[in-house]
């Protein structure tokens, strides 16, 4: 009987780790009925934004200038930025909201809030990978553009974004949660990210002190891989992987660390 017992709680069927997983797929599959399954259009309105802002920035600028600083097309420029910015973007809001979201059901043992948290990160991740891949064959089509890829420095690019949401939403949640203001707080320091992150023009094209002193911002980094990916004759010498994912490794690590301390007084709260 004993030998039964032991070789029950061993056995990989009922582990943690396939509990994890059934747990994670379980929260991503009430995430998109809830998220996407009640508005009409549903995941189609995910897929307007993104539209919707590269072509405002295609228009506006495209009046101004003659061309973008990359190229001959401002849809194509603007997209390479502004897609992996919303991938981060994305990944830091939904992230910071993940353990109220599913406050209800972390009060059961299966349940943790590192499950909430991989459910929202590889649900908004695989939603923006998508919406990624028909933007860019979209530009590609109706301009009859002519693809020459780096896909090393695409996926590179993507993985830096995915990497700095998962810290920067994970360190969030936790302040959020804490800190009543924090979602003013950050709303406010949030909004120049934009600017400053390279989606409106290149690092290498600022004056050598503001350069030195952008290249800190982590976002400008993976903006600049992700337009070495698509223009081969431009090449983004600046872009540091060690330090993107540092960057992204300390804040996530530091996040879940203080969520793993309070916790169980943000769900009494």
């Amino acid at each position: 009987m004993k030998n039964e017992t032991t070789t029950a709680k061993l056995s990989p069927i009922g582990g943690r780790p396939f509990a994890t997983l059934r747990t994670v797929v379980a929260l991503m599959l009430r995430e998109m009925a809830t998220t996407y399954g009640r508005s009409p259009g549903g995941y189609i309105w995910a897929l307007i934004e993104p539209i919707g802002g590269i072509a405002i920035l295609t228009i506006i600028f495209s009046i101004f200038m003659h061309k973008p600083a990359l190229g001959t097309n401002f849809a194509l420029f603007y997209a390479t930025a502004y897609l992996p910015f919303m991938l981060y973007s994305g990944l830091a809001t939904k992230l910071a909201q993940a353990i109220q979201y599913s406050k209800p059901l972390l009060s059961y043992p299966a349940v943790t809030y590192v499950d909430a948290l991989f459910a929202r990160f590889l649900l908004n991740t695989l939603t923006h990978l998508v919406i990624f891949a028909i933007v860019i064959v979209g530009i590609h089509l109706i301009y009859g553009l002519r693809a020459t890829l780096d896909m090393t420095s695409i996926v590179l690019s993507l993985a830096m974004a995915a990497a700095l949401g998962l810290g920067v939403g994970t360190m969030n949640c936790l302040l959020r949660s804490q800190f009543p203001m924090w979602d003013t707080i950050w709303s406010i320091l949030n909004r120049p990210l934009f600017i400053v992150s390279g989606v409106l023009f290149l690092l290498d094209s600022v004056p050598a002190q503001m350069r030195n002193l952008l290249w800190y911002n982590p976002l400008i980094q993976m903006t600049g891989e992700m337009r070495q990916g698509f223009y081969p004759t431009y090449h983004a010498t600046y872009v540091s992987p060690a330090y993107v994912f540092g960057v992204a490794l300390v804040t996530f690590a530091a996040g879940l660390l203080l969520l793993k301390r309070y916790h169980r007084d943000i769900l009494n709260n």
